[in-house]
């Protein structure tokens, strides 16, 4: 019915249970957005760690093949190994310090600053992810194969 004063309908507590409602799915899809945000950093800083592991024994790897340099072609190009795996841990070691937060503020700060360096470094990562699907998958298919023969 319409309260002919104002014309408006008198069906308040059917607006009110809308509004209610509303505010309800508003408040389930905050929550959802909040357990994945949660879910989100911890998958990044699981991540993170696996990283800094994965960095740890490039770096690792790289100092013991300095020492295999130094035998082979001189200590000046052993140098060089050394250097690039002090840098190497260095650089898990930065990682480890930061908070995943941080992380991704510097991210973001260095996109917003160089585009153009960080479209060129997607870029090699992925061509470099594609090579590493690929060449697991190759191996696969060959193994496969190897188990028919």
């Amino acid at each position: 019915m319409a309260d002919e004063t104002t014309g408006d309908t008198l069906n308040a507590p059917a607006a009110a249970e809308g509004g209610s409602a509303t505010n309800k799915l508003r408040e389930e899809a905050s929550k959802l957005g909040s357990q994945a945000a949660e879910r989100a950093r911890a998958l990044a800083g699981e991540g993170k760690e696996k990283a800094t592991g994965a960095l740890d024994e490039v770096a690792s790897m790289m100092k013991s093949a300095a020492n295999d340099v130094d035998a082979r072609l001189g200590e000046n190009y052993g140098k060089y190994a050394r250097s690039a795996a002090d840098g190497i841990a260095n650089f898990a070691e930065s990682l480890r310090g930061k908070e995943v937060d941080d992380l991704v503020a510097d991210v973001t700060a260095f996109v917003r600053k160089s585009p153009a360096v960080a479209v060129g470094v997607a870029a090699g990562l992925g061509f470099v992810l594609a090579r590493l699907i690929k060449s697991g998958v190759d191996a696969a298919s060959d193994a496969g194969d190897a188990d028919k023969s």
